[in-house]
């Protein structure tokens, strides 16, 4: 073991892993600036160093590897006209694309919660573990925002509808659901995990991704569809629209009872939230790569970011916990054309530069 850095991220080498640990279990491991910063400065040394031949990617505590971003720092700058929105996101982006495209095999541990930011960490990975505590969402539509960090490219390779409902609804993924949705790779029960850590960290300099894939599978259950890929038929006809209006239309007329419950939640959720999250997945459905997915999705964020929804969904979700957001407009009838513009409107090509 060498290289130990405390703090809200450890990154140090086990043997042959460079382990990368989310540390703020207070928080659900919730994702910083600064943490998106030294994931960054700890994949440069592992990329670098002959010795590192797997990533690993876990979460501090019990609850789960990320609650996802540090949105309460957002919502405080998003207030005063900050540009916290405008380089966090932008960082955190180009660190995604990073990720999915890193040389040696990065295995993430999704236990227990992984939302938002940390589904942008782990879920772009080569090797993904879910476990049986594992309780996946992209719930971002309930804060005036969307499914971001490539959630919408992600969501849009999801077999029929079913990333359409998951990025409208922001319900929840078992381990099963989140490999049938194209989220994960592997079931392995949380029990298993210490044993499969271990092997990890003794792999071979130079270990394929393949070889990786086959210990994987040594430990998992082999469970790659959950409950709500049984209703898969259900909702592609109910969520196979492009706009927002015929979704509401076909289930108030389906009226059965998964159909009035689905539309109970979308009635929680934003407006325009909804009408953006819609149009970038049909947008993403025909992107050639993440990186055109990030790249759209970074000039919507910083729309979002300046947005009164986002606050207001802030306030009500985060900081005041009331759960009873004003959104502006407050129906899906309301939401303009016009509106929806600027979440599309160009960017300059300089704003993420990938490498």
């Amino acid at each position: 073991m060498s290289g130990v850095e405390e703090g809200d991220l450890v990154a140090r080498v086990e043997g042959a892993a460079g382990v990368i640990r989310l540390n703020r279990p207070k928080a659900i491991n919730a994702v910083t600036l600064e943490m998106f910063r030294d994931i960054d400065k700890a994949l440069d040394r592992f990329e670098a160093d002959p010795a590192v031949a797997v990533i690993l990617l876990e979460g501090s505590g019990e609850r789960g590897l990320c609650a996802g971003g540090d949105i309460r720092t957002l919502w405080e700058s998003s207030k005063v006209n900050g540009d916290l929105g405008k380089i966090l996101w932008r960082e955190e982006y180009i660190l995604n694309a990073r990720i999915k495209k890193f040389p040696k095999p990065y295995v993430a541990f999704m236990d227990g919660i992984v939302m938002g930011g940390g589904v942008g960490l782990s879920a772009h990975a080569s090797h993904r573990v879910v476990t049986d505590r594992t309780k996946l969402a992209m719930p971002e539509v309930g804060l005036g925002f969307f499914p971001d960090v490539g959630g919408t490219w992600l969501l849009s390779r999801s077999p029929g509808e079913i990333g359409t409902y998951f990025g409208l609804t922001g319900q929840t993924m078992n381990g099963p659901d989140a490999i049938h949705a194209k989220f994960a790779d592997a079931v392995v029960p949380a029990a298993k995990w210490p044993g499969l850590r271990e092997a990890l960290t003794k792999v071979r300099p130079g270990v394929t991704a393949s070889d990786v894939t086959k210990l994987i599978n040594g430990f998992a259950t082999g469970e790659a569809a959950g409950p709500v890929a049984a209703r898969e038929p259900v909702i592609d006809a109910l969520f196979g629209f492009d706009r927002m209006e015929d979704i509401f239309a076909a289930l108030k007329r389906d009226g059965s009872e998964f159909a009035l419950a689905t539309l109970k939640t979308l009635n929680e959720k934003s407006p325009r939230g909804m009408v953006v999250t819609l149009k970038l997945l049909r947008l993403a459905r025909t992107a050639s790569s993440l990186e055109e997915c990030l790249v759209r999705e970074y000039r919507a964020a910083l729309e979002v970011f300046r947005s009164d929804d986002f606050r207001e969904g802030v306030r009500a979700a985060v900081i005041d916990k009331d759960r009873n957001p004003s959104w502006s407009p407050p129906r899906i009838g309301d939401v303009t054309p016009e509106m929806l513009a600027p979440y599309l409107a160009g960017i300059g090509a300089d704003e993420l530069k990938f490498s």
